[in-house]
């Protein structure tokens, strides 16, 4: 019932659709799931990673972690784990062992944050969390919200509302941490403008 009411398939399935063909994991890689909620992106990275990989899916709300859970379960998904915690104040050591001890890595491939990064109250802390669990040169895909531009623009005061309603921040504009930090970046938009993607690997040496 959430999943519908969300809006998920008229405006946001596209780009999580988008974020992970560009974020490109591949058979066998981890991917880190940042505030994975009822699990709306698992099937489409279970066609990426297969069997031989691994999900790990944050989320610091156990209500969506169960949800998440049910639906792996209902899935026959034995390669999903599932982490309880507020990636604004996790401890990245913490919860790489907490990862490893559940059978996966502690470094992932990639990591992916659809929707959820602004939803933090400080986004910024959480990217770097996110980049902290992630092994060198690893892949990060960012989609998100801004106000529709061009002729879409007739349609940014029902966007607000919806990002309002659902606690999300229009103007945090996330995707910035890639284009600043990483490298090969890919840029994508859906729906008008409104939902932003960002994909890029971070740097090998730290970018200057």
């Amino acid at each position: 019932m959430y999943d519908l009411l969300s809006g998920e398939y008229p405006v946001y399935h596209a780009g999580r659709v988008l974020g992970i063909t560009a974020l490109a994991p591949r058979t066998g890689q981890q991917v880190l799931d940042v505030g994975c909620g009822t699990g709306l992106n698992f099937s489409l990275l279970q066609q990426r990673v297969g069997t031989s990989g691994t999900i790990v899916g944050i989320d610091r709300s156990a209500d969506m972690l169960n949800m998440a859970r049910r639906r792996a379960t209902a899935r026959g998904w034995n390669n999903v784990i599932l982490v309880q915690a507020d990636m604004v104040l996790l401890d990245p050591r913490s919860i790489a062992a907490r990862i490893e001890e559940s059978g996966g890595s502690a470094a992932s491939d990639a990591a992916l944050a659809t929707y959820s990064l602004s939803l933090m109250g400080d986004w910024t802390r959480a990217w770097a969390n996110m980049t902290a669990l992630l092994g060198p040169g690893g892949r990060l895909g960012v989609v998100d919200l801004q106000d529709p531009v061009g002729g879409a623009r007739w349609l940014i005061p029902s966007a607000r509302l919806a990002c309002a309603l659902g606690g999300s921040d229009i103007t945090a504009a996330p995707w910035r941490a890639i284009e600043q930090q990483c490298v090969n970046v890919l840029r994508g938009s859906a729906r008008g403008g409104h939902l932003q993607i960002r994909t890029g690997d971070m740097p090998e040496a730290p970018v200057i």
